[in-house]
């Protein structure tokens, strides 16, 4: 057994690991291709436990973009058959390393709750639960009524600069952990826009008098969708945007084809866990949120 630096040479077997132990995640052939083969970026970092040429086990790291102070993200996963071997602990320490060279002042992962205990030997404390949930797209219910003077377009048709700006305000209102101060224009267009993973065409957002008002923004491919994130600018909450804008985007996801249709929420976050719940997204799994300082 190996831990490296993982490599394109291990696509295969890290799809085929992923689809296995977390399929809810929606790791597709375009998002960890695009990891493997892309420039390097700071505090970006992949690694893979190999046995042979099969992947046993799994870290990656990023920074939360927009984030003041800096922090990061990390997603370690093991086989269960290679657990309690030391292969966790292993990735880790390099998740750590790599972002603590990036300058991160903290770390959040989203983990199984047995997992709890374990993490917090290294410092990381639970802060609240994630709960998953999935639906088939085909499924949705029909789309509610569209308020008067309010346009659904795809995101793909929609002026990518006043999606930023409402970007901007959703990041700073949303729930979470990290404390979001802004993210430049340009690094969002290459982060989100020019992204070969998201699915702008598949992708909804509500404008009224040419403003942006709400989004849902959708990662994928054509059979599994993530729905990343989904926001209404304040001054327009309580009308039943979001219910509106999510359902529309259901819907062009099953005209597309797709299967199947992901997302996640806090379980603080009771209004959004209410519009998934309305649109009949089923649970699949909780994880445990922890942070621990750097």
């Amino acid at each position: 057994m190996e831990i490296r630096a993982a490599e394109v040479r291990d696509l295969e077997s890290a799809l085929a690991f992923h689809d296995a132990l977390a399929p809810y995640l929606v790791v597709t052939r375009a998002n960890l291709s695009g990891r493997l083969t892309g420039p390097p970026s700071s505090g970006q970092a992949t690694f893979a436990a190999v046995d042979g040429d099969e992947v046993v086990g799994w870290g990656s790291t990023a920074l939360t973009s927009g984030s003041d102070p800096l922090a990061g993200e990390l997603r370690i996963l093991v086989r269960p058959d290679w657990r309690g071997r030391g292969l966790g602990t292993q990735l880790l320490d390099a998740a750590h390393a790599e972002l603590r060279s990036a300058g991160a002042t903290s770390v959040r992962v989203f983990a199984e709750p047995s997992s709890a205990v374990w993490a917090a030997r290294w410092g990381y404390a639970q802060t609240r639960q994630v709960h998953y949930a999935g639906i088939d797209p085909r499924k949705a219910p029909d789309l509610p009524g569209v308020p008067t003077g309010v346009e659904l377009v795809a995101m793909n048709q929609a002026d990518p600069r006043k999606l930023h700006a409402a970007n901007e305000v959703a990041q700073r209102t949303k729930p979470g952990d990290a404390k979001i101060a802004s993210q430049p224009y340009e690094e969002w267009v290459q982060e989100v826009w020019a992204s070969p993973t998201t699915v702008l065409d598949l992708s909804v957002a509500a404008v009224l008098d040419d403003e942006v008002v709400g989004f849902t923004l959708g990662i994928g491919d054509r059979t599994r969708i993530w729905s990343k994130m989904t926001a209404t600018m304040p001054e327009y909450r309580g009308r039943g945007l979001a219910k509106l804008i999510k359902a529309a985007a259901l819907h062009r996801a099953a005209a597309a084809g797709v299967q199947n249709c992901y997302t996640a929420n806090y379980d603080g976050n009771a209004p959004m866990l209410a519009v998934n719940e309305w649109l009949g997204y089923y649970r699949v799994a909780t994880h445990s949120v922890l942070v621990c300082p750097l």
